[in-house]
């Protein structure tokens, strides 16, 4: 059946629909994704929510999905859009098929989609709002930015995993389960709780370090949270991941602002100035924050984009806060930054200021 992908700025792509269109349309903010392999963690990443993902690799789908390498209980995109879907999975791991799988959720496959032309589309006028639908004319004055997705993907109960040492509060704006397995991996104890919760009831918890989450949307969208975060970093010993890493800066002053396109894929390479290295890095996001709105914080800048110069991370100067705008726990992507949850253990362990 042939389904339309239409652009706020007015252009349109035609494709097949493979999977049912939920009332006949769903509307989001249309996005693409770079990496060759690594679809289904990115189906079920929080940080998707509302978005429409374009895959810029040809054929997706040619290993099915599995059972285990969910980042979520369930997939947070919108849509999905591909050049070509294969039909079966050719893994031994597979139980489903893409097609299967998105068909379980109501979430709609575009296929045979000029794929190419519509990503150089975004890239040139950036990312927007679109909606998925079987008429081939829609209003686009109805299509808008998604409000506040964070709520609807954050815990809504406090919950613990593990056992070991040390005690580290999981702050969930949308987290990826990756991050959570990370930390227990390295003999943590972890408590995740809402992305809402007061000081008060994180000092009850008596957590020896704090994890701001990855999470959806504009951060700014969380300023009247801004307050709880500050006083929670400046009590614990802090790594921040994505959204958190903004919400870090925008706590202390500093300011955000949205890319053009964003950073979507397995394969963006990060300058780390301490370490005088570049890794290659997994990221998902659409906000980066101000280089200048730094200069009055007590915020160093240790990790660099090179290709476009932006902030991947950040070290405070006399706390034993890090942040940083990719995915250290990558998944999907390369391992080459997972050292980072090593950094904030050490500091968490011994009190030790590893980061300046």
């Amino acid at each position: 059946m042939k389904a339309y992908l239409h652009l706020a700025n007015g252009k349109t792509f035609t494709g097949q629909l493979a999977s049912p269109l939920p009332n006949g349309e769903v509307n989001g903010e249309v996005v693409f994704f770079t990496g060759m392999t690594g679809y289904q963690e990115v189906l079920t990443d929080p940080s998707y929510k509302n978005q429409i993902i374009v895959f810029t690799y040809p054929l997706i789908g040619n290993y099915g999905i599995n059972e285990e390498d969910f980042e979520s209980k369930r997939p947070h995109v919108q849509a999905v859009v591909v050049y070509e879907a294969s039909a079966q999975g050719y893994h031994y791991e597979a139980k489903y098929s893409l097609q299967q799988y998105l068909q379980q959720w109501n979430i709609p496959l575009l296929t045979h989609v000029d794929t190419r032309a519509l990503v150089k589309e975004i890239r040139t006028q950036g990312t927007m709002p679109a909606t998925l639908t079987l008429a081939e004319e829609c209003d686009l004055e109805l299509l808008g930015e998604s409000e506040f997705p964070v709520r609807d993907v954050s815990t809504k109960n406090i919950e613990t995993y593990g056992s070991g040492e040390p005690h580290v509060v999981l702050i969930d704006f949308g987290y990826k389960k990756s991050i959570l397995q990370s930390l227990l991996d390295r003999g943590c104890k972890v408590t995740v709780v809402p992305y809402h919760t007061p000081l008060a009831t994180i000092e009850a918890l008596q957590p020896d370090g704090i994890v701001l989450s990855n999470g959806p949307g504009d951060p700014k969208q969380l300023s009247e949270h801004l307050p709880t975060i500050r006083a929670v970093i400046d009590c614990y010993p802090t790594l921040a991941i994505c959204l958190g890493h903004q919400l870090v800066a925008l706590s202390y002053g500093a300011n955000t602002e949205k890319l053009r396109f964003g950073h979507r894929g397995a394969n963006q390479p990060v300058y780390d100035a301490l370490k005088k290295k570049v890794f290659m890095t997994s990221q998902n996001h659409s906000y980066v924050v101000n280089q200048e709105s730094l200069a009055n914080t007590p915020f160093v800048i240790r990790f660099t984009n090179v290709n476009d110069g932006s902030v991947e991370g950040m070290v405070h100067r006399h706390k034993p806060i890090l942040s940083v705008q990719y995915h250290p726990e990558a998944h999907p992507g390369p391992s080459d930054t997972n050292q980072i949850f090593d950094e904030f253990l050490q500091t968490v362990n011994k009190g030790e200021k590893v980061y300046a």
